[in-house]
């Protein structure tokens, strides 16, 4: 027989693994301004946008700067915010708009910070961090938007409409990216001597 659970390791628990009513609680709050209930979605989701922003600008300081951005934008746009998606799915709808809106501001920077990158950059290799890094950086190499479809399909499960929705494309051209990026990143693979 278990000791009962103290009321505080009841309370670190909850804290830990919120509950779904409990993000429904904080975003009302946040929405009345609450700036502790706004830092606690903060908390639970900057895992996922970062994770998102990464993979679609492949750049560890342009990732940032789009996650940073895109809290910004959602504390200033919450009272927009309806619930008639995830609170996730609009987070990230919103961090997709902050990286394509950064991408297309300064696609001349993004060229040269490119540039730098892949020279300072060492060739993956099979000895490096093995297949998962090659795969990465092969998804890095990928054209901009064979990235983003890949990413927001293949990486975070989003159907082809509301990737294009999120892209501002056709579900259509969504489907094409997606085969566009898979055929090469076979072939960056394939190249890096990786059997299909």
């Amino acid at each position: 027989m278990t000791a009962p659970a103290s009321d505080y390791s009841r309370q670190m628990v909850s804290l830990e693994r919120p509950a779904l009513t409990d993000e429904a609680d904080w975003i009302a709050k946040a929405q009345r301004s609450d700036a502790t209930a706004f830092e606690r979605l903060y908390r639970m989701h900057i895992d996922r946008v970062y994770g998102l922003c990464l993979r679609m600008t492949g750049n560890v300081a342009e990732a940032e700067d789009c996650a940073q951005e895109t809290f910004i934008q959602a504390w200033n746009k919450l009272d927009k915010f309806r619930g008639d998606s995830a609170f996730s799915t609009w987070l990230h709808r919103i961090a997709v708009n902050a990286v394509l809106g950064r991408a297309r501001k300064s696609k001349r920077e993004q060229d040269r910070i490119q540039v730098a990158f892949e020279q300072t950059s060492a060739p993956a290799s099979a000895a490096d961090d093995g297949e998962l890094r090659d795969l990465s950086d092969a998804v890095d190499r990928l054209p901009e938007g064979a990235r983003h479809v890949f990413v927001l399909h293949a990486v975070y499960g989003y159907s082809h409409e509301e990737t294009g929705e999120m892209l501002d494309i056709a579900s259509g051209t969504s489907k094409a990216q997606l085969h566009r990026a898979r055929r090469l990143l076979a072939q960056q693979l394939k190249e890096q001597g990786f059997e299909e």
